[in-house]
C-alpha cells in the first residue's frame, strides 16, 4: 500500500506542476484576480484559480489510482467539484457570506446524504467501556457540521503565501502517516492525493506568490481533509480518533475559535472581517512574509507528530498529550493577545470590508 500511495503522491505532485501555470494563464485571461484591498497583506493583483489546478490534479490522481471503484471516493470527487465551482463564483464576484454558507451546506448533505455515497460518522469508539458509541439519527447532521467546519478553518487561515497550502500538505501527511498505521486503502490513497497536489500548488504560491488558490482552493482542502478524517481515521477502534484530525489542523482550528471568541465578546458579528489573525500577529510582532509562514508551518508540523503520537499511546498518555498542548496553545494565545478585545474592535474598524484571498 506504501508503494501506490507513492506513486498517487507523485502523479498528483507532477499534475498540480503542470496544472498550476495553465490555470494562472487562465486566470489572467479572464480576469479572475485578487484585487488589493486593506486587508490584504499581497500589494498587487494576483490571479486566482490555483483551486482549480490542485483539484484537478487531485481528481487525476485518484482517477489512476482506481479511485472510481470506490462509490465515497466518487462523492469525494463530485462534492469536491462542487465546491471548487462555488469558490471560483465567489472568487470572481464575492457572494453573501449566508448564500456561501448555504451552499456550502448543501453540498456536505449531498455527500452525507446521497445514497452509495453516505459519508457519515455513525459511531465513534469510546475507550471508557471499551465500546462503540452510536449517534444515530445525529450522524448525518454532526457530519455535516464537521465537514462545513473545515470547510471553513481552512477559508480563514488563507491569509499569507503558502500557508493554507502548506498547512494543508502537513495535516494530509499526518492522516496519511496514520491511515497507513491503521491499514485504511482509501483514506490513504486520498491523503497521498491530496499532499501531492498541494505540494505541486506550493511551487507557485510560496511567497512570493504567482497565483492564489481563492476560495475555491481553501473549501476543497477543508472539504477533502474533512472526508479523509470522516472515511478513515475516525471509523478507527482508536481511543483517540476524534483528536488526530483535530490536532491535524489544529492551527487554523484555533485560530478560527480565538477569533470568534474575541468577535463574540466584543459584540460583533462572527463573519466581520478583522487583521487580528495569527498571521496577522506575528507580521506585527516584526517576522517577515516568509518567516511567519515558515514559523506557522513549524507548529502544524509540531502538533500533526503530537497527533501520530497519539495513535501510539494508551489514552491516559494521550489525555497528558492533549492537556501538554492545549495548555501551551492558551499560554501563547494569551501572550500574543488572540483574546484580547479591544484590539478586535480596532482592527475591524482599520480593516476593509473585503477578504484577503491567497
Amino acid at each position: 500500500m506504501l508503494q501506490q500511495a507513492g506513486l498517487t503522491f507523485a502523479a498528483a505532485l507532477v499534475a498540480s506542476l503542470l496544472l498550476t501555470p495553465l490555470a494562472r494563464r487562465l486566470a489572467l485571461r479572464t480576469g479572475t484576480v485578487a484585487p488589493v484591498v486593506k486587508r490584504s497583506v499581497h500589494t498587487e493583483p494576483k490571479p486566482f484559480l490555483g483551486g482549480l489546478a490542485m483539484y484537478l490534479a487531485f481528481a487525476l490522481a485518484m482517477i489512476l489510482a482506481g479511485g472510481l471503484r470506490d462509490p465515497q471516493i466518487v462523492g469525494i470527487l463530485v462534492c469536491g467539484g462542487l465546491l471548487v465551482l462555488l469558490g471560483i463564483r465567489d472568487d470572481r464576484s464575492p457572494m453573501r457570506p449566508r448564500t456561501k454558507f448555504l451552499g456550502q451546506v448543501a453540498v456536505a448533505a449531498l455527500m452525507v446524504y446521497v445514497p452509495y455515497w453516505q459519508l457519515q460518522v455513525n459511531a465513534i469508539y469510546s475507550p471508557l467501556g471499551d465500546r462503540w458509541v452510536s449517534f444515530g439519527p445525529l450522524a448525518g447532521p454532526l457530519t455535516i457540521l464537521w465537514i462545513v467546519s473545515f470547510i471553513n478553518v481552512m477559508n480563514f487561515i488563507d491569509g499569507l503565501d503558502g500557508l493554507a497550502a502548506g498547512i494543508s500538505t502537513i495535516a494530509a501527511l499526518t492522516l496519511l502517516v496514520v491511515s497507513l498505521q491503521q491499514g485504511m486503502p482509501s483514506a490513504i490513497l486520498l491523503s497521498a492525493a491530496l499532499a501531492g497536489s498541494a505540494v505541486g500548488f506550493l511551487r507557485y504560491n510560496f511567497n512570493p506568490a504567482k497565483i492564489f488558490m481563492g476560495d475555491a482552493g481553501s473549501m476543497f482542502l477543508g472539504f477533502t481533509l474533512a472526508a479523509i478524517s470522516v472515511d478513515g481515521v475516525m471509523k478507527s477502534a482508536l481511543a483517540v480518533s476524534v483528536l488526530v484530525p483535530v490536532l491535524a489542523l489544529a492551527v487554523p482550528i484555533f485560530d478560527t475559535a480565538f477569533a470568534i471568541i474575541r468577535r463574540v465578546a466584543a459584540g460583533l458579528p462572527i463573519g466581520q472581517a478583522d487583521k487580528d489573525h495569527l498571521h496577522h500577529r506575528l507580521l506585527r510582532l516584526g517576522l517577515s512574509h516568509r518567516k511567519t509562514v515558515l514559523v506557522m508551518w513549524a507548529v502544524s508540523a509540531a502538533l500533526g507528530l503530537s497527533a501520530v503520537a497519539l495513535t501510539e499511546v494508551n489514552f491516559a498518555e494521550a489525555m497528558v498529550i492533549v492537556a501538554v498542548v492545549l495548555t501551551i496553545v492558551v499560554v501563547a494565545a494569551r501572550r500574543l493577545g488572540l483574546l484580547e478585545v479591544t484590539e478586535t474592535r480596532h482592527s475591524i474598524r482599520a480593516a476593509d470590508s473585503g477578504e484577503d484571498r491567497t
